[in-house]
């Protein structure tokens, strides 16, 4: 085991004993990861939430005015209640080449290499900037590190790549879903249920909104957008939570939807959006018919675009050859790297250790393996840095 790899696992080691879960701060952990850096003389800055209890980190070596490689990952994990662990979730315990504990894959690990790799490189002569981005909220949304997105003009020159490191065995992923969420309220008119055509059942408009949302999706299945990079080829729109009624004797006058659309890249999920919104207002016409004060409104509480670099991206080529890797793969689930490219414009690549079958499962771990390809990884890009 090499020095820096041996590092990497102790402040993997620190870093799994934060529990980070999204509900809960972030700031031990954060003032730890600024202590480190201060410790090598690297400085770093903070982006509060509105409560101030949790925090981005923003640091950088090297000159700031030359574009260089920003590594970002989210600090916060999912939780562990309900789940049967072998060994305290909170304790990282080794055992046949794999590093068990909450965080490990999802994504401490790519953090400590980061973290790791900083260290080392702490006063090399850098011609361009390893920079790093440490989020929170990323678990409920991507929710953190939009703060940072907005300040990034006073922090640096835009980089000349972003790399998320979410967990795919080291293999750069080029594209992934986007992602909108919202609720649906119904708004029904209560009576005695023995006289139940005297009112409006808010449960049964909601109803008649599932039914769109699942005609939507049969129409998506059917239909001529697809991307079969992706496992679901197409977007996807269902209903997670419903919540209405008191009792069985009242026809209820409230009930809540949750949904989500998960859109593919080259589809509009604006569109699939405006097409609910359509018929909540076509259902809503139809019971104020009856009942003025009945309806349904949509309000949206969470988006974040897809990302799809193009196959023939220099960012894609160049994390091909850091990585070894010579692959350009599609991933369902959602990352921050959407908004880099969106909102900064900046190329993204995600590329990461351990593997994504193993977040938010109990015993979640990390394979030695991927650790040391990580650094690997990192210490040819701080060799490019140093040559550039």
């Amino acid at each position: 085991m090499t020095i820096v790899a041996a590092r990497a696992r102790a402040v993997l080691e620190d870093l799994i004993a934060f529990p980070t879960v999204s509900a809960d701060s972030n700031l031990a952990m954060i003032d730890y990861i600024r202590a480190l850096l201060e410790r090598s003389g690297i400085a770093s800055q903070l982006f509060f939430n509105e409560e101030r209890t949790k925090a981005n980190l923003f640091a950088s070596v090297g000159p700031k005015e030359q574009p260089g490689v920003l590594l970002s990952g989210h600090s916060d994990v999912v939780p562990v209640v309900g789940q049967a662990w072998s060994s305290d979730p909170f304790r990282m315990v080794e055992r046949d080449g794999r590093l068990y504990g909450r965080g490990t894959s999802d994504m401490k690990g790519f953090i400590a290499c980061v973290l790791a790799t900083a260290e080392r490189i702490a006063r090399l002569p850098l011609a361009r900037p390893y920079q790093m981005v440490f989020s929170y909220d990323e678990e409920v949304g991507c929710v953190g590190v939009r703060r940072v997105i907005d300040n990034f003009a006073s922090l640096s020159t835009r980089p000349e790549l972003c790399v998320i490191g979410e967990p795919t065995m080291m293999a750069p992923v080029i594209a992934h879903k986007g992602k909108i969420a919202g609720h649906i309220t119904c708004v029904g008119h209560a009576c005695h249920s023995s006289q139940a055509l005297e009112g409006l059942n808010a449960i049964h408009l909601a109803s008649d909104m599932v039914s769109a949302i699942r005609a939507t999706q049969d129409r998506l299945l059917m239909g001529p957008v697809r991307d079969d990079g992706f496992t679901v080829p197409v977007s996807t729109l269902h209903v997670g939570t419903i919540q209405g009624g008191t009792a069985l004797n009242i026809v209820p006058s409230e009930c809540v939807l949750d949904f989500e659309i998960r859109n593919i890249p080259s589809d509009n999920a604006e569109q699939l959006l405006a097409g609910l919104f359509d018929e909540a207002a076509r259902l809503s016409r139809k019971a104020q018919n009856r009942f003025p004060e009945t309806g349904i409104t949509i309000e949206v509480f969470n988006r974040y675009p897809g990302l799809l670099t193009p196959i023939d991206s220099p960012a894609l080529a160049r994390v091909q050859r850091l990585s070894g890797h010579s692959g350009a793969g599609k991933i369902s689930f959602g990352t921050e790297g959407g908004l880099f490219n969106e909102y900064l414009g900046i190329p993204v690549i995600v590329c990461g250790p351990g593997d994504i079958e193993q977040a938010h499962k109990p015993d979640e771990f990390i394979a030695l393996a991927q650790i040391d390809s990580c650094l690997q990884f990192l210490e040819r890009l701080s060799l490019e840095l140093l040559a550039a």
